[in-house]
């Protein structure tokens, strides 16, 4: 039979399954080679190890860079959501460029540190997670490792998994090619179903509840408003993406050389958010006659600019109506009609600095007129080289240095002639308002990796071993500077023009400010692995690292992690002989990591730059006592008795492949327990503290992970195969110095992680329309103790069940690849929902429909309190609103087609396909609100992931 070769970035062949039929529609089209059955599956571990599939003793998924390609994503992050068992992946903002994305690997393995897995990019560890700059075009292949003997390699930086990105690269022996890539799309806001109320609708309820403009209004009246504003028509727009790629590769007998360039542009849903991407990727590698010498230098250089949300970078405007446009699309006043105020002036001169009645949905409009500008230009350059020698035939040294450098700026500005610039100025007495926001940042990481290798078999026997040292330094700086105080006449966004000096007769008013930041933090390891096989049907594996960290202090700065690996191939054993099962391998592992980003970093930043202070007393210099410049004590008691969290992970799992390699897939059980955890130990008030940072408790990960793939019809003509994975997990604290007493989120020991403790919400009393709920014996009561009442729920807001599946079949010239996501299990407070609720806010903000149906005297029977009653308060602590944030959603779905190669004849065209693509077109989901997904425990309107829907083209020269 044929089979299909793919040069991975490792430099060796795979075959699947005779035809890559998992691969993505825009794939290119490869070669038919003669018939083999020595090509075997090569999966990518950590350091550039690889070993083939049936080798392989650990739990790890490769994702061929088809899957990835093409997608209207900027991060391709986006693009992994269900394609591997146990992988969680969640954006948790769908405007264009954010970096704030989760992804969780087997659970959530700490209270309060990173949970993010580590990322390696072409073998180098990268610091920050937001991928901004990565052209997702560019990938060959990404792996995720999972258990302990995939990750303890990395140690101190493996805890909660690694994500390993190789970039493309040339052939050797191939010919000049060149491929440009393109597609364009739209991008929609999805809906969300909290039936807010029209005009009229609103208006009975105000004059139902007394309050605003509706509580004087006579039905007729209220029948004849004729003002019914659609606020979300108001303040969104449908955006446009871009892109195009080129790509070029070559290769000689003993060189080749990979180079693409790629534009992307996104624009968001919301008038004054976009995205632009430039990228430059060379991938060179090279080899000596006598193939002893290898040797490759791989370069990608990103520049982006970012428009965004201020709530982007400011969390604590989330709720903030005048800030934030989905919240105000949704709880604007349907009652009073758009564009009333051509600038800021004039709505200064119509509302003053009155934001009540509905007013903050005209300040909204004032600031999607781009009176707030927030940009962010990032410049970086991840670049490695490597090279390796072999001493022996089967002893080689190896090198690879690289570099990871990110330089950012990000400006932001209240225009002077914005209303909130002129409403600061008039009410504070000064004559010029705005301000701005200049901060810059470098962030260059050093790495270097020497390592030792000797392989060598003896018969049935091979061995493995290594000797690696790997070195690590960052070193960050950063500036900022704001200015108060912009005049109109002549300032300019970010050009520094039109700052107003400061006047010693009117103080304290026009001062700028400015401050400064440095941190320089490193990382050392030395390791070994130990690789043994015995006639490709046992084995073993072993890895034993050593780790320092500058976090921590004495006899903690350093710690040892470990892990151990077996398999047996029981399809290689006589009595599987002549069966229809072609790989049947059970393996079993088990091993430790460390954590030493122990503070979590913000959203696609260096976790390294956190925390650097957690084992230092520190003071700080400013006004003490009568104004006297002093050094005092920061207010932190410095703990240098804190150490890493240590993660211990067992695994068992079963990879089969059966009747002709048509059924394959896999299953897995773990079970993995955090010691040491990162959190605060309670201490006597009587140190005017109730607590230092220390280590305290242990959390228990448990669960199973399957992933199947069937190729039901494999002809030259059609081909079909289905697949699908799937994932549960469940934490539990097995030890906490003190359990959490209060909050609506606790942890307690024999509970889950972050669970919601709330009192049960049982209905209305339909004797005076007052909200009902449980106290902690079952009774009855109008007004619960919201920290003795409240009890375990089971439910915290991350999912329990996680996974994907979906079809890929062609017949001659077209594809239909159909790819859905979902997660299970999951529960959030959707305070949106009780905000839309809340009958006391009707004055100002719209509300739901279902308020209509309230209690009156005269209708007792209904499930929606009366609009006076008096113990709303207690909603925010009962479980009224928790609700389900389980979906399905169709993530992907691509029709395809490749044109027939005679129709270019000699044009120099080697094949052309188009296709439309859509992505997150779909959602089923029982949650109200924009999106589901993002892991939160609260969602106030964060910016969803929009639906796209793009054309594109794949043509090869």
């Amino acid at each position: 039979m044929n089979g299909k070769l793919k040069v991975l970035s490792a430099g060796v062949m795979f075959f699947i399954g005779g035809q890559l039929t998992m691969a993505q529609s825009t794939k290119k089209v490869t070669d038919t080679v003669p018939k083999t059955s020595n090509i075997e599956e090569v999966v990518v571990l950590g350091y550039s190890k690889t070993q083939t599939k049936p080798q392989n003793a650990t739990a790890t998924v490769t994702i061929s860079g088809e899957r990835l390609e093409n997608r209207p994503n900027v991060s391709f992050l986006q693009s992994m959501q269900g394609e591997v068992a146990g992988l969680s992946v969640s954006s948790t903002s769908g405007s264009p460029g954010s970096a704030k994305m989760d992804l969780i690997i087997r659970g959530v393995s700490s209270i309060s540190s990173q949970s993010d897995p580590l990322y390696v990019i072409d073998g180098m560890i990268s610091n920050a997670t937001q991928f901004r700059n990565l052209n997702p075009n560019d990938i060959e292949s990404s792996s995720v490792l999972k258990d302990a003997a995939a990750t303890s390699i990395y140690g101190n930086r493996g805890a909660n998994g690694v994500v390993i990105i190789n970039t493309k690269r040339g052939r050797y022996g191939s010919r000049f090619d060149i491929s440009y890539n393109t597609s364009i799309g739209t991008s929609f806001l999805p809906q969300t179903k909290y039936d807010m109320a029209s005009s009229q609708e609103l208006l009975t309820i105000q004059n139902r509840a007394g309050m605003g403009m509706g509580a004087n209004m006579t039905p007729e009246q209220i029948a004849n408003y004729t003002t019914n504003t659609n606020w979300r028509k108001q303040f969104f727009r449908t955006g446009i993406t871009q892109s195009h790629d080129v790509q070029i590769s070559a290769g000689g007998t003993n060189i080749s050389n990979y180079t693409s360039v790629g534009y992307m542009k996104q624009d968001g849903i919301v008038p004054t958010t976009d995205f632009q991407r430039f990228t430059l990727r060379n991938n060179l590698m090279g080899k000596s006659k006598n193939n002893k010498f290898n040797y490759s230098a791989n370069i990608g250089l990103g520049y982006s600019t970012r428009h965004q949300l201020e709530e982007e970078t400011r969390g604590d405007i989330n709720s903030n109506v005048i800030q934030n446009p989905l919240l105000g699309s949704i709880v604007g006043l349907p009652t009073l009609a758009p564009g009333l105020y051509a600038n800021g002036q004039e709505l200064l001169n119509g509302i003053g600095s009155d934001f009540s009645n509905g007013n903050n949905v005209y300040v909204l409009q004032d600031i999607l007129k781009g009176t707030l500008p927030n940009k962010l230009t990032e410049t970086s350059i991840i670049a490695n080289a490597s090279m390796s020698y072999k001493l022996t035939d089967d002893l080689t040294v190896t090198n690879r240095t690289g570099v990871d450098y990110k330089y950012s700026q990000r400006i932001f500005a209240r225009a002077p002639w914005s209303y909130l610039a002129l409403v600061v100025a008039s009410t504070s007495g000064t004559e010029f308002g705005g301000v701005e926001d200049n901060v810059k940042s470098t962030d260059l990481t050093f790495s270097s990796i020497t390592n030792l290798n000797y392989k060598k078999t003896f018969g049935d026997h091979t061995i493995d071993v290594g000797a690696y040292l790997d070195y690590m330094k960052v070193h960050y700086e950063a500036t900022s500077l704001r200015q108060n105080g912009l005049n109109p006449l002549n300032w300019s966004f970010g050009a520094g023009t039109g700052w107003v000096p400061f006047n010693s007769a009117t103080p304290n008013i026009y001062i700028p400010s400015n401050s400064a930041s440095k941190v320089t933090a490193g990382a050392l390891a030395y390791f070994g692995t130990f690789d043994y096989d015995y006639s490709n049907k046992y084995g073993i594996s072993g890895t034993i690292r050593r780790d320092g960290s500058f976090r921590f202090v004495g006899d903690n700065k350093w710690a040892t992690f470990w892990s151990v690996a077996g398999r047996w191939n029981i399809d290689k054993e006589n009595f599987m002989q002549g069966s229809n099962i072609d790989m049947l391998k059970l393996r079993a592992s088990y091993g430790t990591n460390g954590n030493a980003n122990v503070i979590a970093a913000t959203y696609g930043t260096n976790p390294l730059l956190v925390g650097t202070n957690l084992v230092r007393d520190t003071n700080t210099v400013g006004l003490g006592y009568n104004n006297v410049n002093s050094v005092y004590y920061t207010g932190i008691i410095a703990n240098p008795d804190i150490q890493w969290e240590e993660i211990t992970q067992f695994n068992v799992g079963l990879d089969y492949m059966f009747l002709n390699r048509r059924l394959e897939g896999s299953l897995d059980y773990y079970k993995k327990t955090t010691d040491k955890l990162f959190n605060p130990i309670n201490i006597s008030a009587i140190t005017s503290l109730f607590s230092i940072n220390g280590n305290n408790g242990e959390l228990q990960n448990e669960g199973v992970e399957a992933s199947i793939k069937y190729h039901l019809f494999r002809n030259s003509d059609f081909k079909l195969t289905v697949y699908a994975n799937t994932a549960y997990n469940k934490s539990k604290f097995t030890n906490l110095i003190k359990d959490d007493t209060t909050g609506s989120i606790r942890n307690v020991v024999g509970g889950q992680l972050n669970e919601w403790y709330m009192v049960p919400y049982v209905g209305v009393n339909q004797s005076n329309g007052n909200l009902l709920f449980l106290d902690i014996n079952g009774n009855v009561t109008e007004t619960p103790d919201i920290n003795r009442d409240a009890r375990a729920t089971g439910k915290n807001y991350l999912p329990k069940w996680i996974g994907g599946f979906g079809v890929n079949s062609s017949y001659k010239g077209f594809t239909l690849d159909v790819h859905f996501s979902y997660q299970q299990g999951a529960y959030k407070y959707d305070n949106q929902l009780d905000f839309v609720y809340d009958a006391t806010t009707v004055d100002g903000y719209n509300v739901s429909r279902e308020l209509l149906n309230a209690w009156t005297a005269n209708n007792t029977n209904t499930n929606v309190p009366s609009l006076f009653a008096t113990n709303f308060a207690y909603n925010g602590n009962s479980d009224r609103f928790l609700k389900d944030a389980s979906f399905i959603r169709l993530k992907n779905v691509v029709l395809g087609y490749k044109v027939p190669s005679e129709m270019f004849g000699n044009s120099g065209i080697r094949g052309v396909r188009v296709f439309l693509q859509a992505e997150n077109l779909l959602t089923f989901t029982k949650w109200q609100g924009f999106d589901p997904e993002p892991t939160f425990a609260t969602s106030t309107s964060v910016y969803p992931n929009m639906k796209t829907v793009s054309l594109g083209a794949n043509i090869d020269f």
